[in-house]
């Protein structure tokens, strides 16, 4: 392991997009891009807490807006509203995920984590490339990270709360259907999470320390820890030959404990696919 970046409060959605990597900083409001040489650049500013990432074909860059529910585009420096997804979430908008053609996925929290409400299930939500939102798929325990096939016809989301990573068929209209299991994995709450070339899921274990490797049906292929004292939220494949797996750690989600949260880096045998 390798520390890429330190001194953030709370790293979630890992990138590699145009030789960077990128990440959101729920607490510190920003999103943050880091090049080869370790350089930081601050790309914008998100009061409501930035979470999700992505890119419209055209190279703007989409942003999950958590607290007011919205997905923001920044295009030539300007911020703006590109979908309005406060009806159909039922707590903080969260992870995403952007096909090639622009259509995203966002998953949502659910229910009031930070206070302690019981968990609920909740939607996943589909924005048209023009912004319109509808649901996407309902009875979801706390939607997060997902992944998309390199064919753009299968999607996977992690419903963290339910310790499993649920597969499903995309239409050509971004329509989801058949759904299935993809893995069920005890004793975890599967997070970020991002594929590889031979179909297989690295998924960060938010309870503990570890990112895994799952393969359809369950079986743990490989196991990655960060330190201890910190926990695993988020991972991401990338890197100029996609062997680079980042993963981002804190020792807490609460926002009124200190922080000490890091990104740090790996090599792997098997590169990344699909999207993120």
């Amino acid at each position: 392991m390798e520390t890429l970046l330190s001194g953030g409060a709370f790293f979630e959605s890992p990138r590699w997009h145009d030789g960077r990597w990128w990440f959101s900083d729920f607490f510190r409001r920003h999103v943050l891009a880091v090049d080869r040489g370790g350089g930081v650049e601050e790309i914008v500013r998100v009061e409501a807490m930035p979470s999700g990432l992505g890119w419209l074909p055209d190279g703007s860059l989409l942003v999950v807006s958590m607290g007011d529910r919205r997905v923001l585009r920044l295009d030539g420096g300007a911020l703006s509203v590109h979908s309005d997804l406060s009806r159909l979430c039922d707590w903080h908008a969260n992870d995403m995920v952007v096909a090639t053609d622009g259509r995203a996925f966002v998953g949502n929290f659910g229910f009031d984590l930070g206070g302690r409400e019981p968990p609920r299930p909740t939607a996943l939500v589909r924005v048209e490339p023009d912004g319109r939102a509808a649901c996407g798929a309902d009875e979801l325990l706390f939607p997060n990270g997902c992944v998309l096939t390199a064919d753009g016809r299968t999607l996977v989301v992690a419903e963290t709360w339910a310790a499993r990573l649920t597969e499903f068929d995309v239409g050509g209209d971004g329509a989801l259907s058949n759904r299935r299991t993809f893995a069920v994995v005890p004793h975890t709450a599967p997070d970020g999470c991002t594929l590889d070339a031979e179909g297989c899921v690295w998924f960060a274990d938010a309870r503990s320390n570890r990112c895994l490797r799952v393969a359809r049906g369950g079986e743990i292929r490989d196991t990655l820890t960060v330190p201890d004292g910190l926990r695993c939220f988020a991972c991401m494949l990338g890197g100029d030959d996609g062997r680079t797996l980042a993963l981002c750690a804190a020792s807490s989600y609460d926002e009124d404990k200190p922080k000490d949260a890091a990104v740090f880096t790996t090599r792997v045998a098997v590169p990344h696919a699909g999207r993120p």
